[in-house]
């Protein structure tokens, strides 16, 4: 028999229709729900993010979304062992956690139990490389690490500066590559992993809705707010997809059409480095296609599992 307590991941590509499904199977098995979205943690990025309204987290309580600024850049390492307390206190008070996004690495760390790699920061390393950033674009910085570690920079979009520079940082520190210092210990938790999908024709058009409804529910209203309240539009989180294209709209170096369209593409990318990221761990997931009786599918999963 295995004791260790339950874990339920819902996971998939953006814009697949994660949030409403979620709700609905916490709400029937008395769950909360762990935000595994990398963009939901910060205060004031709400419409850019696609975050659940407060309805919807009047109808379920939700965990790890608005408990940072933007200036105040979450690291993988403190979203796991945040992640892990939340999960500990919702089992503790008798309830179902659902661990719930589409940032597959933050999941996985969750999951797998990781142990990052364990060199501290060195700070004058962490300096030249940025500058070296500067020289070379963030393109180039990629590349570079490209060509050291394959592995790492296939999990790594090459806009997130911080963590291209967290791979070189320890490669050059210790000489040793960042994806073979990332280890896996046994999971503290019983896990299922259910993955929703969509044809990908029809989940670009759902990605092109939410780009269109994000606009007319005051996107570009909401990056003004921002960059007025003090955040530069150089911050990393400023740096997700749709924030940087409304900063460079607002600053008159991009054309609205231009915006979206940069939008539109960079999601679609995105999109499809999820899918790389869930193959690799498709023999743990166990995948559903969104129709009218999904919700049936995953609790009849989800009841198979706990009586198992």
């Amino acid at each position: 028999m295995d004791n260790r307590p339950p874990l339920i991941v819902i996971l998939g590509p953006t814009a697949v229709g994660k949030t409403e499904l979620s709700l609905r199977l916490a709400e029937r098995f008395g769950g909360e729900i762990v935000s595994a979205d990398s963009r939901l943690f910060y205060r004031g990025m709400d419409i850019g993010t696609a975050k659940p309204t407060l309805a919807e987290r009047r109808r379920v309580p939700h965990h790890l979304i608005d408990v940072s600024n933007p200036d105040q850049t979450w690291s993988l390492s403190v979203f796991q062992a945040e992640a892990k307390q939340v999960i500990a206190d919702i089992h503790a008070r008798g309830k179902l956690p659902f661990l719930v996004g589409g940032t597959g690495q933050y999941i996985t760390a969750v999951t797998d139990n990781w142990i990052p790699p364990a060199q501290a920061p060195d700070e004058r390393l962490r300096k030249a490389l940025e500058d070296w950033a500067a020289e070379v674009g963030k393109l180039g910085l990629y590349e570079r690490l490209a060509v050291l570690d394959p592995e790492a920079a296939k999990k790594i979009d090459y806009h997130n500066v911080r963590r291209t520079i967290r791979a070189l940082e320890v490669i050059f520190k210790t000489g040793k590559k960042f994806s073979e210092q990332r280890q896996k210990t046994s999971s503290p938790y019983r896990v299922l992993k259910l993955g929703l999908d969509r044809p990908r024709d029809e989940l670009y058009q759902r990605v092109d809705a939410r780009i269109a409804q994000m606009l007319a529910d005051g996107f570009a209203g909401e990056v003004h707010k921002l960059l007025d309240a003090g955040y530069a539009a150089n911050l990393p989180t400023m740096s997700a997809i749709g924030y940087r294209e409304m900063c460079a709209y607002l600053q008159g170096t991009m054309s609205l059409d231009e915006a979206v369209a940069q939008m539109k593409r960079l999601t679609r990318v995105y999109v499809r480095r999820q899918g790389t990221w869930f193959k690799e761990d498709a023999a743990d997931i166990t995948w559903l296609v969104m129709s009218d009786q999904v919700e049936e599918e995953a609790v009849a999963k989800i009841q198979q599992f706990l009586e198992n």
